[in-house]
């Protein structure tokens, strides 16, 4: 029997690129900010392409820039992208938890190449498992837009403000509105859910010690808690 992830991939795929479509944007503009950081720690622009497109990742991206302004080791790069990029595994695991009993090794490693903070968010909204094609038609458009943008954002160098350019990221807020809006509209544990992730980032970005940390640490601990009260107070019924 041909498995259901097989059928329509080419519907799929197109679904995949359409929802990639506004994270292909969002990413566009933002990595604007992390081209000129590129710049600034000597890269080129087809440096700084293929830097964004082997990772798609502002802050592991940015402290692997701010290591090599520095002149530090791969050592160093390897731990602290290691660390601001931590978060990542967890969402890995929850798509791991959607994925179909047969989906091969091989899609399960392209998926998790590109597991962003966006693509995970569309990914989960979607009903049903894991499609690896939906999530390939995301990528194709997503990485592309991160990658274009960092190489422009090099090579505008300090033409542009970088306050204008700072304000131009606010569009990558919209999309994470856009991805949790719907959701939390149809569920209104979902809901409740969302202002309360809402106001305990803000208490940690501004209570003592806690602050300190960095925003990934932040958001991987913030995390295990809500997702951890969640399962616990209103666990998932299987159908």
């Amino acid at each position: 029997m041909q498995p259901e992830w097989t059928i329509n991939r080419r519907q799929v795929l197109l679904e995949g690129m359409k929802d990639g479509l506004p994270i292909a944007l969002g990413y566009f503009v933002v990595s604007f900010t992390l081209g000129i950081a590129a710049k600034n720690a000597g890269l080129n622009a087809l440096e700084g392409f293929f830097a964004s497109l082997f990772n798609n990742a502002s802050a592991g991206e940015y402290a692997g820039f701010t290591v090599i302004a520095s002149g530090g080791t791969l050592l160093t790069m390897a731990i602290l992208t290691l660390v601001a990029n931590a978060r990542y595994m967890l969402m890995s695991t929850v798509l791991s938890q959607k994925c179909p009993e047969n989906l091969p090794l091989y899609h399960r490693i392209l998926v998790a190449f590109d597991v962003t903070d966006e693509i995970f968010g569309i990914t989960i909204a979607r009903p049903g498992p894991l499609n690896p094609y939906y999530n390939y038609g995301a990528m194709l458009v997503a990485l592309p837009g991160w990658s274009v943008g960092t190489a422009l954002g090099i090579m505008a160098g300090s033409v542009l403000p970088l306050s204008a350019v700072s304000a131009l990221s606010v569009a990558l807020y919209g999309m994470f509105i856009w991805v949790i809006v719907p959701q939390g509209k149809n569920d209104h544990v979902i809901a409740a859910l969302i202002v309360l992730s809402m106001l305990l980032s803000l208490g940690a970005s501004l209570a003592p010690m806690i602050s300190e940390l960095s925003a990934g640490t932040r958001t991987i601990l913030l995390t295990i808690v809500i997702a951890g009260l969640a399962a616990y107070f209103f666990p998932h019924k299987e159908a």
